[in-house]
């Protein structure tokens, strides 16, 4: 497709360099130069005072603290997160004070520069080891959250800081995009699946903005479409080079690509970075297809697409699709696998997108062709989910406590025989059955977004350190 969400748009980080009178300046000025290069080097823009702005352009006093919160203010709408750079002791209060008067409300990445035992005389050695801990403490006590790198300390030209601040970069995108997400739904949920049903003002209060629209309006624009419209043609050709097409009717055919062209129209206008599609019956009795072609479509091309209106699965594939900077899916927690208590078959029927698959190919679709018939039903993408380390993500807004919670679990795709049919896999996940229980008795529906990719504890630093969600984690 060629609508594209913005979710690896380059990213700014403000940054603060601590230093303290007592010890070392060369230190500070040192690792200000180092904190420029590695992220010249990583393609990171920032905001950091010049050298003319206070000595060796970092903080300590609180006067520097006033002019770094005045340089993060004027840049407030293009910082993602803050850096606090601690290359020598630093001083705490002139951290938080620049944090407390900016006041941002991004993410922060408390980092330590590690001492050299060769290099521990007065004129070298840093005691940012112990630095972080008072700046830290001090942040805890302003309320201020914030993140910790993998390893107390590190040098700032580290593979391993550099890691971190990928993971940290992640981080910053999720909770950048949750505070003002746009996310569509089209139709009503199906009449039988109260298990998605969500609370929008919940969303709303917390970020989370939705745009519905009709079936009925989607159908009376595709009215209006041409067989022949060059937007419909090049549809059409999307589709076949996309995957196998042989079996389906070029009818078929052009009423999926008439519907995407509408889609994609719809989600320009309104500046979505997703939705949520009422995908049977209406569509079938209406329209005469199923559209979890053009779904898994969307969702390759990185505009989630969750079916029967699971707009909480929805937000569940965003937040995968922006920590893992690949597509996501939407899949049921379907059957068990034997008498495996740690195995169990993940499955949709199927709108997953084709990178999922080992291989993959267009049918009519399994389940509504029985109720249906086949003429109605064509559209469906089939296949087995490729043997791969993966994140599940459930989320929910909660009525009865006026939250969203979310239940994040990591596990692995695994290789063992399964002859069925849609698009299936077979998952290990260690102690699945206390994660079953927690999903029956916490009220979590039976959709569950995935990423093949592990991105776990991303998700969880956005999702409850910085935003404040409840939490359940199966890591």
């Amino acid at each position: 497709m060629t609508v594209l969400t913005s979710s690896f748009e380059k990213v700014t980080f403000g940054i603060i360099v601590g230093n303290r009178d007592v010890f070392p300046d060369k230190l500070a000025k040192e690792g200000r130069l180092e904190i420029i290069k590695v992220l010249n080097e990583l393609g990171y823009n920032y905001v950091i005072l010049s050298e003319d702005d206070t000595k060796f352009g970092v903080v300590e006093t609180y006067k520097d603290a006033k002019k770094c919160a005045k340089l993060f203010k004027i840049n407030n709408d293009i910082i993602y997160g803050i850096l606090v750079i601690l290359p020598n002791f630093g001083d705490e209060k002139g951290v938080a004070t620049t944090l407390k008067l900016a006041n941002l409300n991004v993410p922060v990445l408390i980092h330590a520069s590690s001492d050299e035992i060769n290099k521990m005389d007065r004129a070298h050695r840093r005691d940012a080891f112990c630095g972080k801990i008072s700046v830290t403490n001090v942040l805890y006590q302003y309320g201020i959250p914030y993140t910790l790198t993998k390893y107390h300390t590190c040098p700032i030209e580290s593979d391993i800081f550099k890691e971190d601040l990928k993971r940290f970069e992640k981080i910053c995108k999720i909770v950048k995009k949750l505070r003002s997400a746009r996310l569509g739904q089209i139709g009503t949920r199906p009449n039988a699946f109260e298990t998605v049903r969500y609370s929008e003002k919940i969303l709303e209060f917390n970020g989370i903005s939705i745009e519905p629209i009709d079936l009925s309006e989607v159908f009376g624009y595709i009215n209006q479409l041409e067989t022949d419209d060059p937007k419909v043609k090049e549809k059409i050709e999307f589709i076949k080079n996309y995957t196998s097409t042989t079996v389906i009717p070029e009818d078929s055919l052009n009423k999926l690509a008439k519907l995407a062209v509408v889609i994609e129209n719809w989600i320009k206008e309104k500046e979505l970075d997703g939705f949520a599609f009422q995908c049977w019956p209406s569509i079938q009795d209406n329209f005469g297809i199923v559209p979890c072609a053009v779904m898994s479509m969307f969702s390759e091309g990185l505009v989630p697409a969750a079916c029967e209106v699971d707009i909480s699965g929805l937000i569940g594939m965003l937040i995968l699709q922006i920590a893992s900077e690949s597509p996501s899916a939407i899949l049921d927690w379907n059957n068990n696998y034997g008498d495996d208590p740690n195995k169990m078959v993940l499955f949709h029927c199927s709108n997953l997108p084709k990178s999922f698959f080992q291989d993959t190919k267009m049918t009519i679709h399994p389940i509504i062709s029985d109720q249906k018939g086949a003429e109605l039903s064509f559209g469906a993408i089939q296949g087995r989910i490729k043997t791969e380390p993966c994140t599940l993500l459930r989320v929910e807004t909660d009525d009865l406590f006026g939250e969203i919670k979310a239940l994040v679990i990591e596990g692995s795709y695994t290789d063992d025989q399964l002859d069925t049919f849609g698009g299936y896999g077979v998952i290990e996940i260690p102690n699945l059955q206390d994660v079953l229980k927690k999903i029956c008795k916490e009220g979590f529906a039976h959709h569950v977004a995935a990423s093949l990719n592990k991105v776990g504890d991303i998700i969880t630093e956005a999702l409850s350190n910085y935003l404040g969600w409840n939490v359940h984690t199966q890591l």
